[in-house]
């Protein structure tokens, strides 16, 4: 009996582990981006315009800043892995208030036989304030 199910324990693992279980697929892949300043940390409410810098880790070369969770698709540039830039229209810090600042890595199309991707990994907030 003990045979039986040792070929039936190593026969489903092997099925497993060719199936892609366990691989970055399952657990969404990529990596998790980290924001550990902005600078400048607040502005004037009726400023003007300003360039936000985003400095962390673990930044695509694709990742998107988040104002309020609205994506800054077309105002975030890449500079490195540890930081981004966001031009900030000042119809955005027209009014006081506390805006979450987070970063977004797109999802990624896998590769191999059965294709796989990776889901977008957002960071967790960093609070920006507008006096």
């Amino acid at each position: 009996m003990k045979t039986v199910v040792s070929f039936v324990l190593i026969t489903l693992s092997a099925l497993s582990l060719a199936c892609g279980y366990g691989s970055n697929y399952m657990t969404g892949g990529g990596s998790m981006p980290a924001i550990a300043k902005l600078n400048p940390a607040n502005v004037t409410a009726g400023g003007p315009a300003f360039t936000l810098i985003v400095s962390g880790s673990n930044f695509g070369a694709q990742a998107v800043v988040n104002w309020n969770g609205v994506a800054q698709t077309s105002n975030t540039t890449y500079v490195t892995s540890t930081q981004l830039t966001v031009s900030v229209p000042a119809a955005l810090v027209a009014n006081p208030g506390t805006i979450q600042v987070t970063v977004t890595n797109p999802g990624t199309n896998g590769k191999g036989m059965y294709g796989g991707s990776t889901m977008p990994q957002t960071s967790l907030p960093m609070m920006f304030t507008i006096d």
